[in-house]
């Protein structure tokens, strides 16, 4: 059985191993920290936020200092997809945001139908679009060429 946990990531029940929901890469061992098993891009922020002002005329630019703060990504080592990434700062170590009872989830998951991909509602900014589309048409006149399509 296979538990969706974010966007990128779920956890393998029997296995008891992080995999990436893209590609299904094995990350790790899923009572450890996923980041483990991961690429990490150590990123100066600048790259990120770029100066705000001229950096030969001000020491502070509205970007932050690479001495004070780093960005690490974390990327599947398999298909390359950006799974986190955080603010940190120099020297200190990935944080171990997600850490789940794997026990627990074993015994709410027994009895329970595999979820191979969230569920997802509709669309509502496209529905009402496609509404204020067909208003207009009705209002006009004109179908624009759905030729008797109704809406």
């Amino acid at each position: 059985m296979k538990v969706l946990i974010t966007e990128y990531l779920r956890i393998n029940l029997d296995t008891e191993k992080w995999e990436c929901r893209r590609c299904g890469h094995v990350h790790g061992d899923a009572r450890d920290n996923y980041k483990r098993g991961l690429l990490v891009y150590d990123r100066d922020p600048r790259e990120i936020h770029k100066p705000l002002l001229d950096t030969k005329m001000y020491s502070r630019t509205y970007s932050p200092d690479p001495t004070w703060c780093r960005i690490l990504e974390y990327y599947c080592s398999s298909c390359g997809t950006l799974v986190e990434a955080e603010y940190l700062p120099p020297g200190h170590p990935p944080l171990y945001d997600i850490e789940l009872d794997i026990d627990a989830l074993k015994l709410q998951w027994k009895d329970r139908e595999e979820v191979v991909e969230e569920v997802r509602g509709p669309d509502l900014a496209a529905e009402k679009v496609k509404h204020g589309r067909a208003l207009h048409a009705q209002a006009h006149g004109h179908d624009h060429g759905h030729h008797g399509h109704k809406h």
